[in-house]
């Protein structure tokens, strides 16, 4: 294996966070109530509501896991960014996504984030990052229950990749008089049952055997986890600081994706003397990727 004195070229010059003074990263997961986000070389810089302004007149534009406002979400993620970013750079942007938004999600997420100049857009399912942040192994089967303000997902992995997948529009945001936790763990005990139903094989039931792995601010919930462990008659295994798990795990698969030798290929020229003119954009290379 070559070392890194060995390598050549731009790839001579890409070296880890943060040392890399040529490129940012940014991570974010973008949840109903919440938006996080962590920059290469700070950490988890941004925590806060997922309005467009804060106050009496704020709105939501994201709902229940769902981007319903993609104008908003770009106002949102440059009055929290923004001021944080050199305008001299093309941050490399990775978005934890919920599993089941699929391509509608994922278009409407880069379409949102393009106010931070991207030069490259990364997705990667919610769950995957969940599971990272855990440092679960996933050689073996793993189902991963997260517990957000407005959405709770349940997922089946195998070998890293979704299997199966189910969701619900409830989550911690709506307990009230009206829906209980007691109505959440239902929940999630219905969608175990559908995916353990599902599956022809082995894999659901050995991944229950393991212990679920939970996520998200429903974790942190005594009256939502006790419920649950008598109902799954084994004790999830909570993530540490579970509320941020998935920005956490976004942030490793940003870093691996930095390390990959094909990011080299979006570093520009070293240019010895900076000049910045009207057809300095038109030279970005943006790609746009899953991982």
């Amino acid at each position: 294996m070559s070392g890194a004195h060995d390598l050549t070229g731009d790839a001579a010059r890409h070296r880890p966070w943060p040392l890399c003074r040529r490129c940012c990263g940014i991570a974010l997961d973008m949840g109903s109530a919440r938006t996080r986000a962590w920059i290469a070389g700070k950490g988890t810089v941004v925590d806060a509501p997922t309005v467009t302004l804060p106050g009496a007149g704020a709105v939501h534009p994201v709902q229940r896991g769902t981007i319903a406002d993609t104008p908003g979400c770009s106002r949102m993620l440059q009055r929290l960014l923004g001021d944080r970013l050199s305008p001299f750079t093309r941050p490399m942007v990775l978005v934890a996504t919920p599993v089941l938004d699929g391509v509608a999600y994922r278009a409407r997420a880069r379409a949102a984030v393009e106010v931070l100049r991207p030069r490259s857009v990364l997705t990667v399912p919610s769950a995957r990052c969940i599971a990272l942040a855990a440092d679960a192994d996933l050689s073996r089967p793993l189902v991963v229950v997260d517990i957000g303000a407005r959405l709770t997902e349940v997922v089946l992995l195998c070998d890293g990749a979704v299997t199966d997948a189910h969701r619900t529009a409830l989550g911690t945001g709506d307990l009230d008089e009206a829906t209980t936790p007691g109505q959440i763990v239902e929940a999630v005990v219905a969608m175990l049952t559908a995916i353990r139903r599902h599956d022809r094989t082995s894999l659901t039931a050995g991944a229950l055997r393991r212990g679920i792995l939970l996520a998200g601010g429903g974790a942190l919930r005594p009256e939502i986890t006790h419920p649950l462990t008598a109902r799954l008659k084994a004790p999830p295994r909570i993530v540490p600081a579970p509320h941020t798990a998935a920005v956490r795990g976004a942030a490793g698969f940003l870093q691996a994706a930095h390390a990959h030798p094909s990011a080299c290929a979006d570093l520009p020229p070293i240019v010895r003397t900076p000049s910045v003119g009207p057809d300095a954009a038109s030279g970005r290379a943006h790609r746009d990727g899953r991982w």
